[in-house]
């Protein structure tokens, strides 16, 4: 949503500018502050329900603001909005990036994070739109992976909360969702229990059966060859102890229902 002014609204605004400029008047500055608040709080409800609550995140925005409505100067010809936008979000990220953020950095990399801040606001106001990465380098006399490296680091460093949304609607899925997934196994797990407390019941050879049928994956007929049987009793061995397991299992598994 962007504000739009009337040719009425754009002569009042810069008779307000004037006002400010001129005379320090302060009704004209609350009013300049009123009229761009809702530009603040746009900016402020990017970054609510991730971490901080949207109400301490206004506060910050504001700051922003009312720093940009003290330092703006019209006469450099940047629509105000150009100015501003920059101004509150290094408010924002600096505000996360000292109170916030969950993963901490190396002091050296902090600092060259901060020092780019600061040198993108400056070059956004200067040259009327984002600075490339080049001339955020040039003007801080650093290499341009270096400059890339703290704008990558300052894009990590804050982790997502599983119950963040996706998208702005309160109403879409929340990343959890996004990135969870059922385990195909995880009912197999109690399963697997049950069976490995009844297996010190089975002797040696049984116990060995069932570790090249069903660990090694072997055909009956090479299990057969191994232990020097016929593969017909090989086949009696594993239903037979399969069947024993089986009904361990579920005695054991009425016996703990029962107790419970």
């Amino acid at each position: 949503m962007t504000l739009t002014l009337t040719p009425g609204d754009m002569l009042h605004e810069k008779q307000l500018w004037r006002r400010l400029e001129r005379d320090r008047d302060q009704a004209a500055r609350t009013e300049l502050i009123e009229r761009y608040m809702p530009m603040a709080r746009r900016m402020a409800r990017r970054y609510a329900g991730v971490v901080e609550p949207y109400d301490d995140l206004v506060q910050v925005a504001s700051v922003g603001l009312l720093n940009a409505v003290d330092r703006y100067q019209t006469d450099r010809g940047t629509p105000f909005v150009g100015f501003a936008k920059p101004t509150i979000m290094g408010e924002l990220k600096r505000y996360f990036r000292d109170k916030v953020w969950a993963i901490r950095v190396p002091r050296a990399l902090h600092d060259r994070m901060a020092a780019i801040e600061t040198a993108t606001e400056e070059l956004t106001e200067e040259l009327s739109r984002p600075p490339a990465p080049a001339e955020i380098a040039d003007r801080l006399r650093l290499e341009v992976n270096e400059v890339l490296e703290a704008l990558e680091a300052e894009e990590n460093r804050r982790p997502l909360g599983i119950d963040a949304p996706i998208q702005t609607d309160d109403d879409g899925p929340v990343t959890g969702e996004w990135l969870g997934r059922v385990d195909d196994g995880y009912e197999l797990v109690e399963d697997r229990l049950a069976v490995e407390s009844v297996l010190p019941s089975l002797d040696a050879r049984e116990r060995e059966v069932l570790r090249m049928r069903f660990v090694e994956e072997l055909p009956q007929s090479q299990i057969a060859a191994r232990i020097g049987c016929s593969q017909m009793h090989v086949s009696r061995l594993l239903r037979s102890t399969l069947e024993r397991l089986r009904a361990e299992t579920d005695q054991r598994g009425s016996a703990t229902r029962s107790t419970g």
